[in-house]
């Protein structure tokens, strides 16, 4: 009845009360959506965090993180393991090559440019393993950011995250930076909710013993000092 009255005043004014009320109903259900949602990630989360470890995610930024890795599968670790732009391929083969480490479980993905990408472009292989309990692999100098990432980014698809760090030597490319961390912790809050719908996927996700090490001869390579690599000489020398 004081609608009625109100539309005879002042028509746009009832349109405008309308326009209101369906806003407010479509406040509460994003709030409770939303609600539902985190309650649910956060009950899996927690199922998660009990269950044994199930994948490896190896940050580049030092060809260190790749050999700690192959000692480890060298001494019997059967994860999956995969490794976002990390080293050059022929001296991430190499690296595992000298130890005798099976290669079968490594998997390569080179799109990456930053710590941002070596989550989104991970996510999609992890979820195609089926990852619950992730390994991330990297440098003290390297957290908090890795981990806050880690946590945002994988964690908003329900994959509870270990970090696992390696000491360096020397001053690995990942260095911390204040302002880059607040910003990159804003990206990835939006990716979280948005990388529900839709991902971005690294078409250069490849197995490690794809690597032709011949191939990489012919056009040229360096490996970082550290690794120790002797590199293989031209055929006749």
């Amino acid at each position: 009845m004081i609608l009625r009255r109100l539309a005879q005043f002042s028509p746009s004014l009832l349109t405008w009360m309308r326009h209101q009320r369906w806003l407010r109903w479509l406040r509460w259900g994003l709030v409770v959506g939303v609600t539902i949602w985190l309650s649910s990630l956060t009950t899996q989360l927690y199922r998660h965090a009990q269950q044994p470890v199930d994948a490896m995610l190896v940050l580049g930024g030092s060809i260190r993180r790749e050999i700690v890795v192959a000692d480890a599968v060298a001494q019997g670790n059967s994860l999956p393991i995969l490794i976002s732009h990390g080293a050059e391929p022929p001296c991430t083969r190499l690296v595992f090559e000298r130890v005798a480490a099976p290669m079968d479980r490594v998997w390569l993905e080179t799109c990456a440019e930053s710590t941002f990408d070596n989550y989104r472009y991970s996510l999609p292989t992890l979820e195609q393993w089926r990852t619950r309990h992730v390994v991330v692999v990297t440098s003290p100098t390297h957290v908090p950011r890795a981990a806050w990432l880690a946590r945002i980014l994988l964690g908003s698809h329900g994959i509870w995250v270990e970090m696992q760090l390696v000491e360096e030597i020397g001053v690995p490319a990942n260095v911390e930076n204040p302002l880059k961390t607040v910003l990159d912790i804003t990206r990835s809050l939006g990716w979280a909710v948005f990388s529900q719908l839709y991902q971005l996927r690294c078409p250069t996700v490849f197995p490690l013993p794809s690597v032709d090490l011949a191939q990489w001869r012919q056009q040229g390579f360096s490996c970082e000092h550290q690794a120790d690599i002797q590199l293989p000489q031209p055929e006749g020398e």
